[in-house]
């Protein structure tokens, strides 16, 4: 098993800057992809950045290229989402998840089996 806990959302001004944390713990997280979804009010959750295992590839949205990075630090079994010129779109409830299969990159979500509680990200315009 897995446990995942999301942190460092809150309220900011558009334009503003956020940095999501993902802390995991149990199982070999360092084996395991990491990714990042969100799910907007009225919308369906859709996915947001992912990285490898190993931190070596990352993969990240379209709709929030150029703005967000994602990066994990191994030795504190954390991942980061780095968000930089937030729109009000980029309002929603951000979730950390993992895939159950270790050594495996995927972008769908329904690969994922591990999930946080989320931390909700709200940008005034």
């Amino acid at each position: 098993q897995v446990q995942l806990v999301e942190s460092g959302g809150g309220l900011v001004q558009a334009g503003g800057s956020l940095r999501l944390s993902c802390a995991a713990s149990g199982r070999t997280f360092s084996s395991l992809t990491a990714g990042w979804f969100r799910r907007a009010p009225g919308k369906e959750r859709e996915f947001v950045a992912a990285i490898s295992w190993g931190g070596g590839s990352t993969h990240i949205a379209d709709s929030v290229k150029g703005r967000f990075t994602i990066s994990r630090d191994k030795a504190k079994n954390t991942v980061y989402l780095q968000m930089n010129s937030l729109k009000p779109e980029d309002t929603a409830v951000y979730y950390c998840a993992a895939p159950r299969r270790a050594f495996f990159m995927t972008l769908v979500q329904n690969d994922y089996a591990y999930w946080g509680q989320g931390t909700q990200v709200t940008v005034s315009s």
